[in-house]
């Protein structure tokens, strides 16, 4: 979800560093442990043959897996979702099984919800911001499906709030054993359903954003067993993998885009449009397919009768889909350049509205930079096309096609387009468990996009480096929860900092202040290759990280992610080897609060000179004070901790030493 959505500006203007001064710090108040920090007892397990102490997928890890085939109407003069899906469930894990659970996200959106229970009379952006729309899944026929099951008995069910759980006939066996079930649904869509589905009214007509729109298998895996915590809104989603086979019925006159790969172009498509659909594939420069003028005055597509018109798609090895649809679309796209030579399609669909603002024509060029950066630069994007979609969803990702509203321009644009194809990585491909660790995809991506922003168009929207003595205090202070929190369990108004801000600022020192670009990219590029299309826990993510780059680090992820701690580095006094400067000067620091990290300090002399030393984290390791020696062969005129800002140091005024006049 969209990262600029939590104000960043008006957190540092709360946290703005003290100004410097002598120090006049005591260490004895130090509220250092050391013992607590490097406690070497952090794993509280040891591998196993599901998941190695290496962080690697262990030789028996197993996965199940649902592959769906759906087809679905949209009326939109109801805003009525309507179809069947058919479910195909393969158990690979070692147990039988004598129900399935499935989610029914759509149940938030219902007039007795738990979700609605919860949202403050303020308001929430989990919700429909007022609207009374009666929301929710109408279950019709659940019943077995396949070959083995034509005209297949009915199976029963029993529905809690955001969930419903299918009693099977018989056991289905571990190790491989199949199901095959249908199930009848039917959704009035809300116009916003919690910024993440939704109607947005144009002058040419409704842009309908549609997710989380049919029923899907809940997770089952070696962790947790079924994965069945509630939709309330805060925490996205946790999924498996299949192939996907989409059918969607939609009023002929519009565009339809879908995750995966369209079937059937030369049915949706009129003679012109398709021509330039083809054009678009072998396009570096993005190509109109169906433009402004020509909404509402384009010839009928081949394929359309009774005013219907079916759009067919397909897409595989994935874990959700999502499409859109409305006759007020702008439809452009290029082609995007993959590793190995291969390529996708990037496009974009946006209204009249969006065109105007000069800022959604360059959407599919974000879009093609965006993932060729991504591919590049950590693992090969996995589908054929990647849709922007312009709406009132203010950002939200799925496989292969995301959600930005229509009114985002320029810089703005760029990075909700950048942030939500970054989603693709995490959690799409390393599929790990946004209801419960959403930094894990938030705080990733957030980091990623960081790295993606400073090569687009040569640093065209390149921010300025982070002071981060500034934000010290809005990423550790006191009213936050740890980042091991699951979302549900945050403040609202805490879900920017603790999901999006802090993890992605935590990964930044890793990997420039602590293991360094080299060391760190290739221990983050292991992790995506060995979960890609798996389920990884924090823990898999941690023993990966170290492992691959040689480095014991659960001080640092103790204190950063399970821990609220708080860094404070001072310079607590500065002699001479027996009072003569030209023996050398002994510089004694201490770790004044429970975090400890890497220390860089900066001498600088009577004369000017300036001497830069950096100090490892195992300083700390047994100390709360350390007390070093550096040979600037004269007087001492100053000694600073950290003088570029590289470390979030919640009070920078006692990082300063100075000689008395």
């Amino acid at each position: 979800m969209k990262k600029g959505l939590f104000s960043l500006a008006g957190l540092l203007l709360a946290a703005a560093p003290l100004p410097e001064s002598q120090a006049q710090t005591d260490p004895s108040a130090s509220k250092y442990d050391y013992h607590a920090a490097f406690n070497p007892n952090f794993y509280t397990s040891t591998g196993n043959e599901f998941r190695s102490a290496s962080g690697v997928p262990g030789p028996k890890y197993w996965q199940n897996r649902s592959d769906y085939d759906l087809a679905v109407s949209l009326d939109e003069s109801r805003n009525l979702i309507s179809g069947k899906v058919t479910i195909t469930y393969t158990n690979n894990s070692p147990d039988d099984m004598d129900f399935l659970w499935v989610h029914l996200d759509q149940n938030l959106f219902a007039r007795d919800a738990r979700g609605k229970a919860i949202v403050s009379p303020l308001g929430s952006r989990y919700d429909t911001q007022g609207e009374q729309v009666e929301g929710g899944f109408k279950i019709g026929e659940v019943k077995l499906a396949g070959k083995k099951n034509k005209g297949g008995a009915a199976l029963k069910y029993e529905i809690t709030d955001t969930r419903m759980q299918v009693f099977l006939p018989e056991k289905l066996k571990a190790g491989g054993g199949k199901i095959s079930f249908s199930i009848e649904f039917g959704y009035v869509s809300p116009k916003f359903g919690a910024d993440r589905t939704g109607i947005q009214d144009t002058k040419n007509g409704k842009i309908f954003c549609v997710a989380q729109w049919y029923p899907r298998m809940a997770v089952y895996d070696d962790v947790l067993g079924w994965n069945t915590v509630p939709y309330t809104g805060p925490g996205e989603f946790y999924l498996g993998y299949g192939d996907f086979n989409v059918a969607i019925t939609a009023p002929d006159n519009h565009i339809v885009v879908c995750s995966g790969e369209l079937l059937n172009e030369k049915e949706v498509f009129n003679t012109e449009e398709l021509k330039r659909y083809q054009q678009a594939k072998t396009s570096d420069k993005t190509v109109i397919i169906r433009s402004a003028a020509e909404i509402g005055n384009s010839a009928k597509a081949p394929g359309a009768s009774n005013g219907k018109l079916t759009w067919r798609f397909r897409m595989k090895n994935t874990r959700d889909v999502a499409w859109a649809s409305s006759a007020a679309f702008i439809l452009d796209a290029a082609r995007i350049n993959l590793p190995d030579g291969k390529s996708a399609l990037a496009m974009s669909a946006y209204p009249i509205e969006s065109d105007g603002q000069k800022a959604w024509g360059r959407s599919t060029e974000y879009t093609k930079a965006s993932i060729e950066h991504y591919s590049r630069k950590w693992y090969p994007y996995p589908y054929t096309t990647a849709v922007n979609v312009a709406g009132n969803v203010a950002g939200m990702e799925y496989p292969g096609i995301v959600f930005c509203h229509y009114q985002s321009r320029q810089a703005s644009l760029w990075g909700v387009t950048d942030h939500e194809f970054g989603h693709i990585w995490f959690p799409m491909i390393v599929g790990s468990n946004e209801r419960l660790h959403g930094w894990m995809d938030e705080g990733f991506n957030t980091f990623i996009n960081g790295i993606s922003t400073d090569e687009f168009n040569n640093g065209e929207y390149r921010e300025p480096k982070r002071n981060m003595h500034a934000i010290a205090n809005m990423l550790m202070n006191d009213n936050l929860e740890p980042v091991m929190t699951a979302p549900a369990g945050m403040k609202e108004r805490n879900i920017g900092t603790l999901l999006y801000y802090k993890p992605a600022i935590g990964l930044e020192l890793l990997r420039n202040q602590i293991l360094g670009p080299e060391r760190f990219d290739r221990a983050f590029r292991e992790y995506i290759h060995r979960w890609a299309y798996k389920h990884p826990t924090p823990y898999d993510f941690f023993r990966t990280m170290e492992n691959v780059s040689g480095e014991s680090l659960s001080w640092f992820w103790r204190g950063w992610f399970l821990e609220n701690w708080k860094l404070d580095q001072a310079v607590t006094d500065v002699k001479y080897v027996k009072n003569d400067p030209a023996q050398g000067a002994l510089i004694t620091i201490a770790n004044m609060e429970k975090l400890p990290m890497p220390v860089e300090v900066q001498v600088t002399t009577a004369s000017g000179k300036k001497i830069d030393v950096k100090l490892p984290v195992e300083i700390w390791e047994r100390n709360k004070v350390w007390t070093f020696k550096v040979n600037a062969g004269e007087k001492i005129a100053k000694v600073e901790i950290d003088p570029e800002k590289n470390y979030p140091d919640v009070n920078p005024s006692n990082n300063v030493w100075k000689a008395e006049e």
